[in-house]
């Protein structure tokens, strides 16, 4: 069994969305196989609660607006910390990048076939150790040292 193509779709509209919204590492799995209650999973990250929350309510709107897709269930979002979308279809989780190397979500889903996004949600790889690396690079540079 693998992802529907409706399925497909509400995973590359979203992952655009996160995209647009400078999510790091956006990555898709196809789950079909090993859950029976949704078919894929969409993972994105932010290095702060307000970048997730931007994100999150950028994939919210681009799939009503474009497709037709309200989420059934939209937990974690008081704390923004690591907000869940469920579209029944698909499951999108955007974590703030602690939250998303704590739970290492992709080691789970690691033997599930990732899925292909678009481009500039490919994009997104490797920005989250990259933004890591410059706020070192700035700590270390910042005159007196850290307070």
């Amino acid at each position: 069994m693998t992802a529907t193509d409706r399925s497909l779709e509400l995973i590359n509209t979203a992952a655009q969305a996160a995209a647009d919204k400078l999510a790091h590492d956006v990555i898709a799995y196809d789950v079909s196989d090993v859950l029976s209650i949704t078919d894929a999973f969409l993972l994105a990250s932010a290095p702060n609660d307000r970048q997730v929350k931007a994100i999150v309510d950028e994939i919210e709107e681009r799939l009503q607006k474009e497709l037709g897709a309200k989420p059934v269930r939209r937990e974690g979002d008081r704390e923004a910390r690591w907000v869940l979308l469920d579209y029944v279809d698909i499951v999108v989780h955007v974590q703030h990048s602690e939250e998303r190397v704590f739970y290492a979500l992709e080691r789970l889903w690691k033997d599930c076939p990732e899925l292909e996004l678009p481009a500039d949600a490919k994009a997104t790889r490797g920005k989250a150790e990259e933004h890591r690396r410059l706020q070192a690079a700035e700590a270390d540079q910042e005159p007196g040292g850290e307070w």
